[in-house]
C-alpha cells in the first residue's frame, strides 16, 4: 500500500483545539461565551448518539451546550416555535435541528426557519445561495472539513482536477462550491454519469459521496490521487462471525474499496476515522465563528472556509 492515510481523528483533534483557544480568547478578551442549542425530535437512535457526542465536546471546547429534546409526535408549530425562541436567544450562536425529522414535519421549512446567521449546519436556503455565488455563509460541516483536510494535505489546491461524485444538497454540490472557491476545476459526477470510472480517472481529487459501499475501484484511481472518502456504510461480515442473535456481524466500509484505492492514490481517508470525526468538528468550528460575525470580531483562522 503505498498512500499516506488521512487521519481524520488526529486532524478533528486538532481542530477542536483551535476552536478551544478561540472560546477561551473569547472569555478571557470579550467575556463572550458561544452557544449551540441542538434540537432532537423523536427517539432515532443514531441521532441519540450524535446529538450526546455533539453535547458532550461542545463542553468540552469551552462553549455552552443547550439541548432540547423533544417527543416524536411534536406538532410543527411547537417545533416552529421553539426554533424561534432560539433566534432570539443572545446566548444561543448556533442552532441545529438533527436530521432525519419524524415523517409529519417538513424537514425544508424547519431548516428555513432557523436563523441563516445561526444555521451552523449550512443548510438554510440563504446560505446555501451565498455559497454558490461566493459570499461568506455558513458552510455545511462534511464539505468544510473536507476542504480543511485536502487544503492541509496540499497547501495550494488552485488549478487541481476536482470529481465529486454524488449530487446531495448536504454534501455534493457544497463540497463542489468549496473546491471552485480554492479554483479546483470541478466535475460532479453520479449515478447517471456515462463512463463514470473515466471521469474519475481525471481526477487529482476524488470526493466520493454516493453512498454506495465500495463503489469506487482502485483502477477508477489517477496514481497519485487524493482520495476523500465520505460514505459510511455497514455491510456484512461474515468473518467476524455471529451476534447472540444469531445475525451476521457487520463492519464499516466506505463508498470507496480501500485496498485496491490505496494502492493507487497517493493520499486516502479511511472509514472509520477519516471525513466522520472532523464534521463534528467542524460544527464546533461553525458556532465560534457564528459567535464571533454575531460580535463583530474577527474570525477564526483556519477555521473556515
Amino acid at each position: 500500500m503505498s498512500a499516506t492515510i488521512i487521519d481524520g481523528k488526529a486532524f478533528a483533534a486538532t481542530v477542536r483545539e483551535k476552536v478551544a483557544a478561540h472560546v477561551a480568547r473569547l472569555k478571557s478578551d470579550h467575556d463572550i461565551t458561544p452557544g449551540l442549542a441542538v434540537v432532537l425530535v423523536g427517539e432515532d437512535p443514531a441521532s441519540q448518539v450524535y446529538v450526546r457526542s455533539k453535547g458532550k465536546q461542545t463542553i468540552e471546547v469551552g462553549m455552552n451546550s443547550y439541548e432540547h429534546k423533544l417527543p416524536a409526535d411534536t406538532s410543527e408549530a411547537v417545533l416552529l416555535d421553539l426554533i424561534e425562541r432560539l433566534n432570539a436567544d443572545p446566548e444561543v450562536h448556533g442552532i441545529l435541528v438533527q436530521l432525519p425529522l419524524p415523517k409529519h414535519l417538513d424537514e425544508d421549512l424547519v431548516i428555513n426557519s432557523i436563523a441563516p446567521a445561526k444555521d451552523v449546519d449550512g443548510f438554510h436556503i440563504s446560505n446555501v445561495g451565498l455559497l454558490g455565488t461566493g459570499q461568506k455563509s455558513m458552510v455545511p460541516c462534511t464539505p468544510l472539513g473536507c476542504l480543511m483536510m485536502l487544503r492541509e494535505h496540499h497547501g495550494d489546491l488552485s488549478g487541481l482536477e476536482a470529481v465529486v461524485i454524488g449530487r446531495s444538497n448536504i454534501v455534493g454540490k457544497p463540497m463542489a462550491q468549496l473546491l471552485l472557491g480554492d479554483s479546483c476545476t470541478v466535475t460532479i459526477a453520479h449515478s447517471r454519469t456515462r463512463d463514470l470510472p473515466g471521469v474519475v480517472r481525471r481526477a487529482d481529487i476524488v470526493v466520493a459521496a454516493v453512498g454506495r459501499p465500495e463503489m469506487v475501484q482502485g483502477d477508477w484511481i489517477k496514481p497519485g490521487a487524493t482520495v476523500i472518502d465520505v460514505g459510511i456504510n455497514r455491510i456484512d461480515a461474515p468473518e467476524k462471525g455471529t451476534n447472540e442473535d444469531g445475525s451476521v456481524k457487520t463492519r464499516l466500509v466506505g463508498d470507496c474499496d480501500f485496498d485496491s484505492c490505496a494502492a493507487v492514490a497517493g493520499a486516502i481517508t479511511p472509514v472509520p476515522g477519516g471525513v466522520g470525526p472532523m464534521t463534528i468538528a467542524c460544527l464546533l468550528a461553525n458556532t465560534v465563528t457564528a459567535c464571533c460575525r454575531d460580535a463583530g470580531l474577527p474570525e477564526p483562522e483556519g477555521l473556515t472556509a
